[in-house]
């Protein structure tokens, strides 16, 4: 008996992390408690100077609360059905049985969050792992203004679908990762500092000339694709329900 009970926890668990963390789930007190850590992580990657101005401390503060809460945010948005790389064959479907839900997807969508306000002491990257080997992992990662990588902290929040990973440098370092500078420089044009997208936003969608060809949002091709019209139907949906908020946390 004692055995069939645990069998069934490890069943639910696995089943909950399945889906997108329940609403609350980022101000819950293991999450707070990780929050603050990732604060000091954070500033811990400043000069020492700069890690006790108050400025300074407000800033690392809310990277790490907005990383945790958009994290979250974004798995909602995105829908999760599968544990991760299952619902990346639903997407990568020529049905289209999935929207979104790709690394690359919850990369783009944690920049977007985080360019939501302008920043003083730490700056916001992409990077790539394992490039064009079959595996390739994307995300975003924090580092100190005027700083080059691998002198960071990774923000993964596809990994466990939007219950974020991090990962220092110590944790990185060896592994087949690079700043992905192309990236950013596609992502910040689209994404400057202080935007007012709404979470519903997307960088790219597919344009329906082949199950797998994306092409920029905002292009005409990309308004009028069938995923452009989601996107926007998305966005009045969410903004109405939200009365013009623009996040859903």
């Amino acid at each position: 008996m004692k055995r069939l009970l645990t069998i069934c926890l490890l069943a639910l668990a696995f089943t909950a992390c399945q889906h997108a963390p329940a609403p609350g789930y980022a101000d819950t007190p293991e999450v707070l408690e990780k929050r603050s850590q990732l604060t000091q992580d954070l500033l811990a990657l400043l000069p020492l100077d700069d890690q006790e101005l108050p400025g300074a401390r407000r800033e690392a503060r809310w990277l790490a609360d907005t990383a945790y809460k958009a994290s979250a945010g974004i798995a909602t948005v995105n829908d999760p059905v599968f544990m991760n790389w299952l619902n990346n064959r639903l997407v990568n479907s020529v049905f289209n049985l999935q929207e979104r839900g790709l690394c690359w997807h919850y990369q783009q969508d944690m920049y977007r969050e985080l360019r939501r306000r302008k920043l003083q002491y730490f700056r916001i990257g992409c990077c790539v792992r394992d490039r064009g080997e079959g595996s390739e992992h994307n995300c975003v990662y924090l580092a100190a203004a005027n700083t080059n990588w691998p002198h960071a902290l990774i923000l993964d929040p596809w990994l466990k679908n939007g219950r974020l990973i991090t990962l220092k440098e110590r944790d990185f370092r060896d592994d087949d990762w690079q700043d992905a500078l192309w990236s950013v420089e596609f992502l910040s044009a689209i994404y400057p500092e202080n935007h007012r997208y709404p979470i519903e936003h997307w960088a790219q969608v597919k344009s329906g000339e082949a199950w797998n060809h994306y092409i920029p949002s905002w292009t005409p091709e990309g308004v009028t694709s069938r995923q452009g019209q989601i996107m926007i139907r998305n966005m009045e949906k969410g903004l109405q329900e939200r009365g013009g908020k623009l996040t859903n946390y």
